[in-house]
C-alpha cells in the first residue's frame, strides 16, 4: 500500500513581505457601513428633490385651475385646463411687455458679461504684468461687496448720467454686477487650458486677438456655458436692482411685474392669473437648465481638473 506524501509548502521568496489577508469580518463591516451611508445619502437627496419639485408642480397645477378650486381644493387636480388664465395674465396683466423687457435686458447683459469677463479673465490668467494679482483680487473683492450698500450711490450716479429708467442703463448695471464672479470663474478655467495651442497659433502668425477669439475662446466653451447659466439665473431673477433703478412702468421686468400683479389685486384675488404669470417667469429658467445641465457639470469639473 502506497502512501502519498504531501508536498511541502513553498517557502516565501527571500526579501518578499508576507501576505496578510484582511479578516472577513472587517470587510463585511466596511461594506455594511458603505451601504448605510449610501442609503442615507440617497434618502436625503430624495427628500430634497421632493421639497424642490413639489412646489413647482403645485404652481403649474394651480395655474390651470379656477380661483375657487385653488382655495377650496388646493391639492386636487384641475377639473379641466383653464388656458384663459394664461391669456389673461399675458394680455391684461401686461406679462408680455414684462417678458419682452426681461429678454432684452438679460440677453444683452449676458452677452456683454461673457464677452468682457472672458477677455479680462484671459489676460489675467495668461499674461504676467505689474498689478496682475491686484486687479484679480479687486474682482474677488467685488464678489464680497453687498449690492444693497451700493444702491444709494448707484442711484445718484445713474441719475447724473441720465441712465435711470432706461434699458441700456439696467444692462450696464447687470454687467457690472455679474463681472466679478465671471472673471473669478473663467480665470481659473483659462489656467487649465493648454498653453501649447496658443503658442502654436502665435507661431503661425496669429495675433493676440485672433488667438483669443478663434483658438482659446472655443476651447473655453464648457466654462462659458457654465458661468452663463449662473449669470442667467441671477439676472433673470434679479429684483432689487430694477426696483431701485427702473421705476418706469413700460420698462419693468418680470420680477417687478409679478410683484405688481400680486399687489394690484387688492381684494379681487386673481390667484389663477398670478400662478400663470409665475409659471411664465420660471419656465425659461427651467428650460435653460434642462437643456444645458450636462454642459454645466462638464464646465465645473473641467475647471477643477488640470
Amino acid at each position: 500500500m502506497k502512501t502519498t506524501d504531501t508536498p511541502p509548502a513553498a517557502a516565501p521568496a527571500a526579501g518578499s513581505a508576507p501576505v496578510v489577508k484582511a479578516p472577513a469580518s472587517a470587510a463585511k463591516e466596511k461594506s455594511s457601513e458603505g451601504q448605510v451611508l449610501n442609503v442615507f445619502s440617497h434618502g436625503v437627496l430624495i427628500i430634497w428633490a421632493i421639497l424642490v419639485v413639489l412646489p413647482l408642480l403645485w404652481a403649474v397645477m394651480a395655474s390651470f385651475k379656477t380661483d375657487d378650486s385653488i382655495l377650496s381644493t388646493p391639492w386636487a387636480l384641475p377639473d379641466k385646463l383653464h388656458f384663459e388664465n394664461w391669456s389673461r395674465a399675458w394680455s391684461q396683466a401686461h406679462m408680455s411687455d414684462y417678458f419682452f423687457n426681461t429678454v432684452v435686458v438679460v440677453g444683452c447683459s449676458l452677452v456683454g458679461t461673457l464677452l468682457l469677463g472672458s477677455m479680462a479673465a484671459y489676460v489675467l490668467a495668461r499674461f504676467d504684468f505689474p498689478g496682475n494679482r491686484f486687479i484679480y483680487y479687486l474682482f474677488i473683492g467685488g464678489m464680497s461687496f453687498p449690492i444693497i450698500l451700493a444702491l444709494v450711490p448707484l442711484f445718484f450716479v445713474m441719475n447724473n448720467m441720465a441712465l435711470l429708467n432706461t434699458r441700456h442703463g439696467l444692462i450696464m448695471v447687470y454687467i457690472a454686477y455679474s463681472l466679478p464672479f465671471t472673471v473669478f470663474f473663467l480665470t481659473s478655467f483659462f489656467r487649465t487650458l493648454p498653453s501649447s495651442v496658443a503658442e502654436a497659433a502665435m507661431l503661425d502668425g496669429a495675433s493676440h486677438t485672433r488667438t483669443f477669439f478663434q483658438v482659446m475662446l472655443p476651447m473655453a466653451k464648457p466654462g462659458l456655458i457654465s458661468v452663463g447659466i449662473f449669470n442667467f439665473l441671477g439676472q433673470w431673477n434679479q429684483y432689487m436692482l430694477p426696483t431701485v433703478l427702473n421705476t418706469e412702468p413700460k420698462y419693468r421686468v418680470l420680477s417687478q411685474g409679478l410683484v405688481e400683479l400680486a399687489t394690484s389685486q387688492g381684494y379681487k384675488g386673481d390667484w389663477s392669473g398670478l400662478f400663470a404669470g409665475l409659471v411664465m417667469a420660471m419656465l425659461p429658467v427651467l428650460a435653460a437648465y434642462i437643456i444645458f445641465q450636462r454642459q454645466v457639470v462638464a464646465g465645473l469639473t473641467a475647471g477643477a481638473v488640470k
